[in-house]
């Protein structure tokens, strides 16, 4: 119990809106669904708790074992983790490829196409709602795999351009090549901020994609059976970021958008109770 009640209070700090979401999820599926989140968290985050990419794939290959035993760590946010794993028969291949999408996170690298872009979203963030559908209800999820993968990349694309300057700051970029290509702009012009009429054009065509993704997500939903809600209700802001990011695009590589933390909250709370119907 104690080791519930400290993975919740880091979801709270870590991810404030996917910790709100846990609320409306059955109390007895809380616990799973709060580890399977702040283990999101803590691996999206390695970048920022290393100084060289090779010390964060330790970090990784840390993970990728320790879920691969399951066996007790030490580690309460693993341990309860691999609990969640075992009592709703979570695939271990999922991580696996979570994991491995998240290397991509340690380097400079260029995001080269809109198809890569939208693979990296798939193994991660629509990973993530997948796998909580599988804890509300095991025999159903498989049903909402589209619906989970147009899910993840809306609320992921989202949250990489409420990111821009944290990224810009490092050296990275996560807009596709081709996207910037379009915008008439480079990866390092978009980094080093030297032409901000064309960054605001890519950060345009990238809030068209999150909404292309959000529409089909939406196309999914009015048929989502309630007690598959919680898992979706992360996606439930995602319009409102889009939105105040699209209202002055150029401004969003510098400063970070989103809608207010109120506001969100309200989000996630109509479509508790009301759904997507």
């Amino acid at each position: 119990m104690a080791g519930a009640v400290q993975t919740g209070q880091s979801l709270r700090d870590l991810d404030r809106e996917r910790y709100l979401t846990t609320l409306y999820a059955p109390t007895g599926k809380r616990a799973a669904l709060t580890a399977l989140y702040v283990f999101n968290a803590e691996i999206a985050a390695i970048r920022d708790k290393v100084r060289e990419p090779m010390a964060g794939e330790i970090r990784l290959q840390w993970w990728h074992d320790a879920l691969a035993a399951g066996a007790e760590t030490g580690n309460p946010v693993a341990d309860a983790l691999i609990a969640a794993i075992k009592e709703h028969r979570l695939p271990l291949p999922a991580f696996e490829r979570m994991l491995e999408a998240r290397v991509f996170d340690l380097y400079d690298d260029p995001m080269p196409d809109r198809t890569t872009l939208e693979g990296y979203c798939g193994e991660t963030a629509s990973a993530l709602v997948q796998l909580a559908t599988m804890i509300l209800n095991g025999g159903t999820a498989h049903k909402w795999a589209d619906a989970a993968g147009h899910a993840g990349c809306a609320m992921a694309i989202a949250g990489i351009l409420r990111l821009l300057p944290i990224h810009r700051a490092r050296g990275q970029c996560y807009v596709p090549s081709d996207v910037l290509a379009s915008a008439g702009i480079t990866s390092a012009a978009f980094i080093a901020g030297d032409d901000r009429d064309a960054a605001g054009r890519a950060v345009s065509a990238m809030v068209a994609l999150a909404r292309e993704h959000l529409a089909g997500f939406t196309s999914h939903a009015k048929d989502l059976p309630p007690v598959l809600r919680p898992a979706f209700l992360p996606v439930a802001p995602t319009g409102a970021h889009l939105k105040a990011i699209l209202a002055r695009p150029a401004l969003a590589v510098d400063r970070s958008r989103s809608a207010s933390g109120i506001r969100s909250q309200l989000a996630i709370m109509h479509r508790a109770a009301r759904g997507w119907g």
